[in-house]
């Protein structure tokens, strides 16, 4: 092999690009991962659990689904949750404290400059649940929620772009029709999963039913726990509550809470189950990759078949000079698989350095764009790399080992 670089070179460029591509599968899937669990853990940490509208299922032991974009733009509404519920959840022992909200959209200008923004009407607990800080003024207090208080906090660009660089606190700006008085900027935050938190005008929750959307509904409600021990169990009396309020049906049998009947009108989700089905669903993408990738490396392995193929053929005269002098069967085919087995090895060595450099060139560019990607090369990916490199060169290198080892001294003097 070493007689011929280029051909053993240009083998072993297969083996690298392969296990490249296994090390940016893992580290990719891992960067994704924890970029998701820091996105769902900003709404806060594993002691919270959520409550959301859902459009009950239409067909016999359905579970239903979350009320979505598009339901409410086909004017679909599920208006059955509200303060109320919320705060009779909030009469169980083992919740803190909570937050209920509604989003919107609505048009906001101030003077001649107008924009297009999503509204936030949130209870003044909000500000101490999520991970959002106020950066100049104030956030509005509860005294302000209950009585439809006028007052507003914004986001960062969209402060930027209704005031540029003059102080907002105190300017009044025009929400769809009605006018609300800016008493807060709310800090930096950054978008998650396409949702803008910079791009947002924060209200009270009371207002923004009242006067600007004419409702009596919330779309969810976001509880602390304080004992995250029992907060499967506080989830599940949250149900029975909802189920209560709502007359929905129960669930026949023992601890059957978990169960939907098709005809709820909500969702109650913790934190853990929500990074749960995040880690899932990122674990399949990971393994559905993989599986692309292990393509790639049968052409490796296909490659390496064809180049020990050569080498048997090249080497007939030492092997026959070998079995001459004694050589065992096991002798000649070890020599040959360690030889296939060498080339893996020594393109998986390689290809993990290229797919970690590309890896950190990835986490650099998606950190250039705001992501709090981390870079990240896990050791089970490592490991996997290699024994995947250690395994095609043992598969791909068996048969031509094998052809080597069966030939005899005759056969391999008269070939030569």
């Amino acid at each position: 092999m070493r007689v011929n670089k280029v051909r053993t070179g240009l083998t072993v460029l297969g083996v690298v690009i392969g296990i490249a591509s296994v090390i940016i599968v893992f580290s990719a899937g891992e960067g994704i991962n924890r970029l998701i669990m820091g996105q769902i853990e900003s709404f806060g940490g594993t002691d919270m659990f959520e409550v959301e509208v859902k459009i009950p299922s239409t067909k016999k032991g359905g579970a239903g689904e979350t009320q979505s974009a598009t339901a409410m733009a086909q004017g679909v509404q599920v208006t059955t949750l509200t303060l109320d519920d919320m705060e009779d959840i909030m009469k169980l022992p083992n919740v803190a404290d909570a937050y209920g909200a509604i989003l919107n959209q609505e048009q906001v200008s101030y003077n001649n400059e107008m924009k297009q923004s999503m509204i936030f009407g949130v209870t003044e607990s909000f500000i101490d649940l999520d991970r959002s800080e106020v950066e100049f003024g104030r956030f509005f207090s509860d005294a302000e929620d209950k009585s439809l208080a006028q007052v507003a906090i914004l986001g960062s660009k969209i402060t930027d772009k209704l005031f540029g660089d003059s102080d907002p606190i105190g300017k009044s700006v025009k929400i769809g029709k009605t006018k609300f008085r800016i008493i807060g900027v709310m800090a930096e935050r950054g978008a998650m999963m396409g949702f803008d938190f910079d791009d947002i005008v924060y209200m009270p929750i009371r207002t923004l039913q009242k006067k600007v959307m004419g409702i009596n509904h919330i779309q969810m409600a976001m509880f602390k726990v304080g004992d995250t021990n029992k907060i499967d169990v506080t989830a599940e009396e949250a149900r029975y509550i909802l189920r209560e309020n709502h007359d929905l049906p129960h669930p026949e049998g023992p601890r059957q809470g978990w169960t939907d009947t098709g005809k709820d009108d909500f969702r109650v989700i913790t934190m853990v189950e929500s990074m749960e089905i995040m880690s899932t669903v990122t674990g399949a993408i990971t393994l559905l990759l993989l599986a692309i990738v292990a393509i790639s490396l049968v052409v490796g392995g296909v490659g390496i078949m064809n180049i020990m193929y050569v080498v048997v053929t090249e080497r007939t005269a030492e092997i026959g000079l070998r079995k001459a002098v004694g050589a065992k069967y096991s002798d000649i085919m070890w020599q040959f698989l360690i030889e296939s087995i060498t080339i893996t090895i020594a393109g998986g060595i390689i290809g993990i350095a290229v797919g970690a450099a590309t890896s950190y060139l990835i986490a650099y560019g998606a950190s250039a764009y705001g992501l709090e990607w981390h870079f990240v090369v896990p050791l089970r990916g490592i490991i996997t790399a290699l024994g995947f490199a250690a395994f095609f060169g043992l598969a791909f290198g068996l048969y031509p080992a094998r052809k080597a080892a069966r030939l005899t001294p005759v056969e391999a003097l008269r070939a030569e």
